[in-house]
Order: structure tokens, then C-alpha cells, then sequence
């Protein structure tokens, strides 16, 4: 997996694939709605599990029934293939806790 920065077209073009992600501040970001406390809270810890196969983790954030999401690779200081990797894989797994 490259850490080379992608190009705003690569950027783009992944983006695509990726309904409900967006870029801001450089960063890929996603807020997902989840039926309750208990559902969002095993959402950050499947998503802690993902990261750790990765080993590559983005910035969490737990709220009551929100999980949100922001991912940058640090030693790139850019977006790179990386971080993509992890929104797909949190993307597949977001819908087994309820996430919209």
C-alpha cells in the first residue's frame, strides 16, 4: 500500500466510490447515525479493530448515536491510497451496527 499523496483527480475518482465521505481540511471525514449509544460504541470498537490490521488509524469521534471519522497519513502529510483502505473498510462494516 503506497504513501505516496494522491492526485486531486485520484482524490476524486476514490471519492466516487465512497458515497457520504468528503474531504475537508485535507482530511477524508465521515459521520455515520446509529440507533443508539450501544450500537455507536461498537462501531468505534470494530472500527479500532480495522485500524489495528491497517495500522493505520484516523482520528474517532464518539458521541451519543454518532461515530465520526477523519483520516489523514501523517508521514505523507497528505490523502494517500491509506487512508481510502481504511474508509472502505469501515464503510463495509458501518451498515452490521446500523449506521446510516
Amino acid at each position: 500500500m503506497t504513501t505516496q499523496p494522491l492526485s486531486q483527480k485520484e482524490i476524486e475518482d476514490r471519492l466516487r466510490e465512497l458515497p457520504g465521505w468528503s474531504v475537508e481540511d485535507g482530511r477524508l471525514v465521515r459521520s455515520y447515525r446509529l440507533p443508539d449509544h450501544f450500537a455507536a460504541t461498537a462501531l468505534v470498537v470494530h472500527v479500532a479493530q480495522i485500524q489495528q490490521e491497517l495500522n493505520h488509524h484516523s482520528d474517532l469521534t464518539l458521541g451519543y448515536d454518532s461515530v465520526g471519522l477523519a483520516v489523514r497519513t501523517h508521514s505523507a502529510d497528505a490523502l494517500t491510497e491509506k487512508d481510502f483502505d481504511l474508509a472502505e473498510r469501515v464503510e463495509a462494516a458501518a451498515p452490521g451496527h446500523g449506521a446510516d
